[in-house]
């Protein structure tokens, strides 16, 4: 698996503007950087003389059976990255076996998506709007289509400075599903007691999105959240954040096994997945990479990317030592090393 490649591969085929979009954060973008660089940062101890000769990939979250601890995250524009748009990357998770989640502005795509075949379960993700009966009114219909999951993103409290998207003078169009402007069209208001208030209308699971913090991630859980997804919304909201990386441990540590954590950002390879799940995580999420995958060759391109990240994920397992997800505790890692790369 060539990330860097398939990226090249995937600007080669859009306008610039769009390519910013994705590839884009917030203000001088280290967060974004960082997140990558904060996996590196911690050091495998592997071990040896332990028979590898059967890896199993699989896990499980929310109780439902996946091919692999990597799945895939919600994104929005995926109808510009291809003509099929989350469709094609519905058939890729489930010709992979790979939970998918997909996102709320999907330009009307979510019952389309519901009507790929899929033995591996499905999200939705959705933000708390101004005019929160829409949420309500998505998760009840994503309960109808057979959803297992809603996962809630709330680290948008206002807009990232996203500076590319401002010099390319970025606009959402009709098409995208969302034309308002975010800093008007979601809710700014929101407190825990709103996460009781969706968790208590929800036929289906909640996962709260967006959470740095062990007490914040507490607190989701005290107020019904079944699982944590810890994101800093890949370095397009607060620049300056922490690395998803070095927060993760805090909110595994807090959470105390009370629900299940996921981690997304900067994941690029099999060995920062071991690492995630060394550290705690249930399963990550990736984003970026699929979209280059979608751009590039469509559902072909989503089912390398994913494939590729499961055979990495396998081989790293096996060199580590480990047959089952199960193994992969933090035993494996050694102290970070600032300098490492």
């Amino acid at each position: 698996m060539d990330l860097p490649d398939l990226e090249a591969e995937a600007k080669s085929k859009i306008d610039a503007t769009f390519y910013d979009y994705i590839a884009g954060g917030a203000e001088d973008e280290r967060t974004l950087t960082d997140n990558e660089a904060a996996w590196s940062r911690f050091r495998l101890r592997p071990k040896v003389l332990r028979d590898v000769r059967s890896i199993d990939t699989t896990t499980t979250v929310l109780g439902a059976r996946i091919s692999s601890p990597v799945a895939v995250a919600p994104m929005a524009m995926q109808h510009r990255a291809s003509e099929t748009g989350p469709v094609a990357t519905a058939r890729a998770s489930a010709a992979t076996g790979a939970l998918f989640c997909m996102g709320l502005f999907g330009a009307g795509s979510a019952k389309a998506v519901a009507a790929v075949p899929d033995d591996a379960p499905r999200w939705l993700q959705v933000y708390v709007l101004a005019d929160r009966e829409r949420s309500v009114a998505a998760i009840a219909r994503s309960a109808d289509q057979g959803y297992g999951a809603v996962m809630l993103t709330v680290d948008v409290a206002r807009q990232g400075n996203r500076r590319r998207d401002a010099r390319n003078r970025w606009t959402f169009q009709q098409s995208d599903g969302q034309v308002e402007d975010p800093n008007e069209l979601f809710d700014h208001a929101l407190t825990f007691d709103d996460i009781h208030w969706f968790s208590e209308r929800s036929p289906i699971p909640l996962v709260v999105k967006g959470v740095m913090r062990g007490d914040d991630a507490n607190a989701c859980i005290d107020a019904g959240a079944a699982g944590i997804v810890v994101s800093n919304h890949g370095g397009r909201q607060l620049d300056g954040a922490l690395a998803t990386a070095d927060a993760l441990s805090e909110v595994v540590d807090s959470v105390a096994g009370r629900a299940e954590v996921y981690v997304d950002g900067g994941i690029r390879r099999g060995q920062h997945v071991v690492k995630a799940l060394a550290l705690g995580a249930q399963a990550v999420f990736v984003g970026r990479p699929v979209m280059w995958g979608l751009i590039a060759a469509d559902q072909k391109g989503v089912e390398g990317v994913l494939r590729g990240f499961q055979n990495e994920v396998e081989r790293v397992m096996a060199l580590c030592g480990v047959r089952e997800v199960s193994e992969i505790d933090a035993s494996l890692l050694a102290p970070r090393a600032q300098d490492f790369a």
